[in-house]
């Protein structure tokens, strides 16, 4: 239902767009498109290699390696492939519905997420040459004990 109202609010406030200023939003949807088409490549990828981690990977290894039974354990090992990885967050999300549904645990892709969307160790290079390796350093060990907290509370409260 909740699908279907946003939907019917996109399709309703481009028609208002459309309505309002033709030229604009020819540009803006020409913009959109050309995003999509960037976005693409990564997004198939990035599907493909789920598929292929299911495959490779049963309900009962993915339980064991980031179940609720994991614990603290499952926890930084989520927190540890989250700050390694570099997923956009439209995939990171339907991914920790896949991996909740496998066997996952709750507290365990909290770390995941989290850690995915704070700790940035792909782009420490990049960080270091504007921010300087100390701010760095400390941004990236403080947003991932962040994180291993942000788990562990979800954990006792869902």
């Amino acid at each position: 239902m909740f699908s279907i109202v946003m939907y019917t609010l996109a399709i309703s406030l481009l028609l208002v767009s459309l309505i309002k200023d033709k030229d604009k939003t020819k540009i803006a949807l020409k913009k959109v498109w050309k995003s999509f088409e960037n976005i693409l490549p990564q997004f198939i990828t990035i599907i493909i290699l789920i598929g292929i981690l299911l495959v490779i990977l049963d309900k009962q290894a993915i339980s064991n390696m980031i179940g609720n039974e994991s614990g603290l354990i499952g926890v930084i090992i989520a927190a540890a492939i989250g700050s390694i990885t570099l997923i956009p967050g439209f995939i990171a999300f339907p991914l920790a519905k896949i991996l909740l549904e496998n066997g996952a645990g709750i507290s365990q892709i909290a770390a995941f997420i989290s850690t995915l969307m704070m700790v940035g160790i792909i782009t420490i290079p990049l960080e270091i040459k504007y921010w300087g390796k100390k701010a760095t350093f400390i941004r990236n060990i403080l947003a991932f004990l962040f994180s291993i907290i942000i788990a562990i509370t979800m954990g006792v409260i869902l």
